[in-house]
C-alpha cells in the first residue's frame, strides 16, 4: 500500500493506492497515523484503491474517530461502486461524506 500526501491550505489530502485489507491495514495505520493525528480536515482519495476488507473499514473508522474528536471532518473521494456498496451494507457510509472529485471535497470540507 502506497500513498501520496499533499496540503491545500489547512486540508490534508491523502491519495491511497492498493488494497486496504488485513495484510496492509496495520502498515497503512503506522504510515499515516501522525498525519491523521495532526489533521482536522482530511480528504482520502480512493481512485486507486481496489478493495477494502473489514480490517480496512476498521482503519477508516479509527481515522474518522481521530479526526472528528477534534471537531474535524473526513471526506472520501472517488470511491468505487464496489467499495461504496460494502460501506452501505455495513453502515460505514453514514460516517463519511463522499465526493466525486478533490475539488468538490475541498468545497465541502
Amino acid at each position: 500500500m502506497n500513498f501520496n500526501q499533499q496540503k491545500k491550505g489547512d486540508v490534508t489530502i491523502l491519495e491511497l493506492e492498493g488494497s486496504i485489507d488485513s495484510k496492509t491495514a496495520g502498515e497503512i495505520q503506522n504510515k499515516i497515523m501522525d498525519i491523521v493525528l495532526n489533521s482536522q480536515k482530511l480528504i482520502l482519495v480512493f481512485s486507486k484503491v481496489a478493495f477494502v476488507s473489514s480490517a480496512g473499514l476498521r482503519l477508516l473508522l479509527m481515522i474518522y474517530r481521530q479526526v472528528t474528536s477534534k471537531k474535524g471532518k473526513v471526506v472520501l473521494v472517488d470511491v468505487s461502486e464496489e467499495i461504496r456498496d460494502i460501506m452501505e451494507m455495513t453502515g460505514f457510509i453514514n460516517f463519511f461524506s463522499i465526493s466525486k472529485t478533490v475539488d468538490e471535497a475541498l468545497k465541502e470540507i
